[in-house]
């Protein structure tokens, strides 16, 4: 006897109105827990529904393209009733009774393969972690809404976590008892914290084919060979199982992702050997031994370098301290700094731009402009992008390869900014299709949306080059930390005037120091000089900026 369950999706934290981008099943197709169903996308990042249930999908009532919200129904799936099973067991009397006489030596090679035993309920626990939450790291826990001994049922909330944009719900997987809580109010969390420990009951027969199989046959050496055939599913016959360009999609079940997330992988980098190049288990496993048997450094950035550990120091010993926690933007930025740094040979070219008449016109305009205002920053951002136009290898990215440069067409500007929690880089897009006014009032939006930490995943992607400005605080020259993938940005300095020769005498000038530092394996030292003599002309004649 079988019933009819509906599946519904999930809690999806607070999001609406969510793109559905694959179906990853179809009718009569047979599922089983954890299994994907389809593939959600939300402006943080795109995410598999598993099923709830085991058993065959009967009907389907979402379609590609749709958009969908927390409780809608996505499909009904055909369950087995395990009680009523058990009794169709017992054979009717009939000419080939003798041969069910021998369904012991059957039932004995299903204890021995557990994918095949007699279907029963048997409780097992399960560790529940927090799922993908869009790239945050590091996430305030305000609240947690279990405890020890309650009875939790499907997408129940567990914990609350609060990030700088929203506050989000992480809800139960499946239905059970906790048995073991670790995470409390306070605690910071990120993708793969383990939540809880959750006992649980689930049917441990639902390899259904193989045991239809060994129950309709006489234990024999075919069945055996049956048994072993589930657990063998071959890997994709190619030389490497790790993808040189990262994936722009990725397909994979919850239960995949969690396996990676233990073990470190980046899904992007695995090649999937299952239909519509979906992960399954045995690649994850395929990678991890082939990124093993790689000699050390010729993995992950390929650096190669084995520097010695910091031996910890008790800095008390020496007098009162005081720790201090980083913050989170700093958790996040540091890695990808010193990545950075080790990754790409720095070279800083230094140089100045007279700025005088520059900053006569812009006293001139701000004096008759009406709501808003004109900073040296706005002038510095138009020339830029015209000198990528000039020089656009400097407005390009060198490919996963390493042997080609990927050209940008269009010019995204991302500006540094400093906020009480740590330097953030929003990004000006379309800068060369932008005026003055139009650039002043976008940058005082996305500045202001930065202290405030009110700022978008997205309003940070698809900057081409970075300008980080220190003239609003002083020092001379310095040099910046390039913004991978980028391969080159501007540091800006305080101007300060400084007596320029005219041929005939020394005249005052405003002179605006500039710092480009650029990766030398894409541009060399010539053209690093070319490039800050280009946007010195321009700053020093923004009339050019029109031709």
């Amino acid at each position: 006897m079988s019933t009819i369950q509906d599946i519904f999706i999930p809690d999806l934290g607070g999001d609406t109105d969510v793109d559905l981008i694959e179906i990853m099943v179809s009718i009569g197709d047979t599922v089983e827990v954890e299994d994907g169903l389809i593939t959600l996308e939300t402006e943080k990042a795109s995410m598999d529904v598993p099923t709830t249930h085991a058993g065959i999908i009967k009907e389907i009532l979402v379609e590609v393209g749709a958009k969908v919200n927390s409780g809608d129904l996505i499909a009904r799936i055909e369950v087995e009733d395990t009680t009523d099973s058990k009794t169709e067991e017992k054979p009717a009397p009939s000419p080939e009774q003798s041969v069910a006489k021998e369904a012991p030596a059957v039932e004995k090679v299903v204890e021995e393969t557990p994918t095949i035993i007699e279907e029963s309920i048997t409780t097992v626990i399960e560790n529940v972690y927090v799922p993908d939450i869009g790239g945050d790291t590091d996430v305030d826990v305000i609240e947690v809404m279990i405890s020890v001994g309650d009875h939790i049922d499907f997408d129940d909330g567990l914990i609350t976590l609060e990030t700088e944009k929203a506050s989000m719900d992480v809800p139960a997987p499946f239905a059970g008892e906790v048995v073991e809580l670790f995470i409390n109010p306070g605690d910071k969390a990120s993708a793969g914290t383990l939540i809880a420990k959750v006992e649980k009951q689930v049917v441990t027969s639902n390899a259904v084919p193989v045991q239809k199989q060994a129950s309709s046959t006489v234990a024999s050496t075919p069945t055996k060979e049956e048994v072993s055939q589930p657990t063998a599913t071959p890997v994709t016959n190619t030389s490497s199982v790790k993808l040189d360009t990262p994936s722009t999609k990725i397909y994979a079940s919850p239960s995949v992702r969690r396996i990676a997330r233990e073990f470190g992988v980046d899904l992007a980098f695995v090649k999937g050997s299952a239909r519509k190049n979906r992960i399954i288990k045995d690649d994850i496993k395929a990678y991890v031994k082939e990124q093993l048997s790689n000699p050390k450094g010729q993995s992950g950035s390929g650096l190669g370098f084995d520097l010695p550990e910091l031996k910890e120091i008790d800095f008390s010993k020496f007098g009162e301290i005081e720790k201090v926690e980083l913050s989170r933007i700093q958790k996040i930025s540091g890695p990808s700094l010193h990545r950075n740094w080790l990754a790409m040979p720095h070279v800083t070219q230094f140089d100045e731009a007279d700025i005088t008449e520059l900053e006569k016109f812009r006293k001139e305009q701000n004096s008759l402009a009406d709501g808003f205002k004109l900073s040296p920053l706005v002038f510095v951002v138009k020339a830029v992008a015209k000198a990528l136009e000039i020089h656009p290898k400097f407005n390009a990215s060198l490919g996963s390869d390493g042997n080609s440069l990927i050209m940008k067409k269009y010019f995204h500007i991302a500006i540094a900014v400093d906020t009480p929690n740590g330097l953030v880089v929003p990004v000006i897009k379309d800068v060369d299709k932008k005026g003055f006014k139009e650039i002043a009032l976008e940058m005082a939006e996305i500045s202001q949306k930065a202290r405030d930490g009110k700022l978008k995943s997205t309003d940070m992607q698809g900057a081409s080059f970075t300008i980080s400005s220190l003239g609003g605080i002083g020092g001379t020259y310095f040099t910046p930390i390039i913004n991978a993938p980028e391969v080159a940005i501007l540091g800006l300095s305080k101007s300060e005037m400084k007596p320029k020769w005219n041929g005939e005498s020394f005249d005052p000038a405003l002179m605006l120091p500039l710092s480009l530092s650029y990766d030398h394996k894409v541009i060399d030292g010539a053209d690093g000089a070319r490039f800050t003599t280009t946007l010195s002309k321009l700053l020093g004649d923004i009339r050019l900026l029109s031709l």
